[in-house]
């Protein structure tokens, strides 16, 4: 599906609420995506949990689940990146600027099930997505959401955010609970942090500026060339175990997050 406001473009695939390209008089904003390989590229959808869940495994409410491994090279053994990437949504609403995706989540390795919708919203060169996730099962479940978009760069990128920044200690990119506080600045990440708006990603490139309800924590990964992945989530990896900005989701309720992505700097 092609969404269109003044010069800009964005293709949503129905296949994990997927986003798969934006692009501003025909230059790319976002590293253009690989459907089978979604978090490569493009922006994948996190739900409901965002990055890794150690040994993909885990207890609630006294009963131990189990989630599917990392999938794809280099394969590990911890879960990753949600339960929704390989689903088809099915589109309930759609403009010639914004779709309304759903799907519902039911898994042996989740406590209850969860009717999921994504909207993209696109004016002109920002793009809101919002996240309204109801619990339509008889149990409580833990949530976490999150976004994987690649925002194209050039070598000359820095990143910054508003207000003081922390990092989230990692061991073997699992966050232990522990904050560090530290800038935000360019560097060779794969980490999480605790930042305020804005977000500013800005290079010679392109400019561009986040802003996030619900959505505290960020994740940056920069070890595809040319791109830098900005993730907004509502908690940590891991959170699962660690606790770190889990919700606990309870039967009939909704959680609602979002984020804004205002290019304010078109690719040259």
């Amino acid at each position: 599906m092609r969404l269109r406001d003044g010069e800009s473009e964005v293709v949503i695939y129905e296949r994990g609420a997927y986003l798969y390209s934006w692009s501003i008089r025909g230059r790319d904003v976002v590293l253009r995506g690989n459907i089978d390989m979604p978090t490569r590229g493009g922006m994948a959808i996190l739900i409901p949990y965002a990055n890794r869940v150690r040994g993909a495994e885990y207890v609630f409410n006294g009963v131990k689940y189990t989630l599917p491994v990392k999938w794809w090279p280099p394969r590990e053994d911890n879960a990753i990146h949600g339960l929704v990437l390989d689903k088809d949504f099915v589109v309930k609403e759609s403009t010639i600027s914004s779709v309304l995706l759903n799907y519902v989540l039911r898994h042996s390795g989740y406590p209850t099930v969860l009717d999921i919708s994504v909207k993209y919203e696109l004016s002109g060169n920002s793009l809101t997505t919002r996240f309204m996730i109801q619990n339509i099962g008889s149990s409580d479940a833990p949530l976490t959401v999150g976004a994987h978009p690649y925002f194209l760069v050039s070598g000359d990128w820095d990143i910054k955010a508003g207000g003081e920044s922390y990092q989230c200690e990692a061991v073997d990119k699992i966050p232990t609970g522990r904050l560090i506080r530290r800038e935000l600045t360019r560097g060779d990440w794969d980490d999480c942090f605790i930042v305020d708006d804005p977000i500013q990603l800005k290079s010679s490139y392109s400019s561009i500026t986040i802003t996030r309800v619900n959505m505290r924590y960020l994740q940056v990964y920069t070890g595809v060339p040319g791109a830098v992945a900005v993730e907004p989530m509502s908690g940590a990896p891991d959170a699962y175990h660690n606790g770190m900005g889990l919700v606990v989701i309870r039967p009939g309720e909704v959680k609602e997050f979002s984020f804004t992505v205002n290019v304010t700097k078109a690719p040259a």
